[in-house]
């Protein structure tokens, strides 16, 4: 008999505290991700690539924590805003050649910044940028001209010659003159060639045109 109060007790505790905890999510104006993607019943990465892409409304605590608008959740979930079934968007993948630590890191710190699904990589040269595109081919390349072992130059050269990476959008960005380019060799034809300091407002215009493509695509 004692036993059956205790566990009637603490059935009645544990129910208390879930009333408790759903009358919490019901008042709040917020929900964590992981309850967004419950009240979506969708995955908890989808959940946050539809925040990062604009679907979710959400801002980050001081601890960096993901705070997602609880009537953003609604609107999804309404007639008039239904669950996109197939609006995750596909990843731009984004491969960066460059010597150069700090340029490297700059690249990452500022391209993981755009209003974008970006998946970046990085090579400190031609020789390894090569490997990386013939095991994962980037949507766009960035390259360096002037490097150390295989340089910018040779690897576009190579990868010119490559057909299966004629779709692959190309861009050179390089603190070399024309001039000097040119007594190089030149770039191949069609690649635009940008100067340093690296112009991220031109490489996001031109990742954007190229997410833009992909998402028509379908893929």
């Amino acid at each position: 008999m004692k036993q059956c109060g205790i566990f009637c007790f603490n059935h009645l505790q544990q129910q208390k505290r879930l009333n408790v905890k759903q009358q919490n999510l019901t008042t709040r104006a917020f929900l964590t991700t992981r309850e967004a993607a419950k009240m979506l019943s969708v995955s908890l990465r989808t959940a946050q690539l539809w925040s990062e892409n604009g679907l979710l409304e959400f801002w980050k605590t001081r601890g960096g924590h993901r705070r997602i608008s609880k009537q953003s959740v609604v609107r999804l979930l309404t007639s008039e805003g239904e669950k996109p079934q197939e609006a995750i968007p596909l990843p731009l993948k984004v491969l960066v050649v460059e010597d150069d630590t700090v340029l490297r890191r700059l690249y990452e710190i500022n391209i993981r910044r755009w209003p974008l699904t970006v998946e970046i990589d990085t090579a400190v040269d031609g020789f390894e940028a090569l490997i990386r595109i013939g095991r994962n081919p980037p949507d766009l390349l960035i390259s360096d001209l002037n490097m150390p072992g295989m340089d910018g130059l040779r690897m576009l050269y190579a990868l010119c010659s490559m057909k299966e990476f004629s779709e692959m959008k190309i861009v050179a960005v390089s603190g070399l003159d024309k001039e000097e380019i040119s007594r190089r060799g030149g770039v191949p034809e069609g690649i635009p060639v940008l100067p340093k300091p690296i112009p991220f407002g031109e490489l996001l215009e031109i990742a954007k045109q190229i997410a833009s493509c992909k998402a028509q695509s379908g893929g």
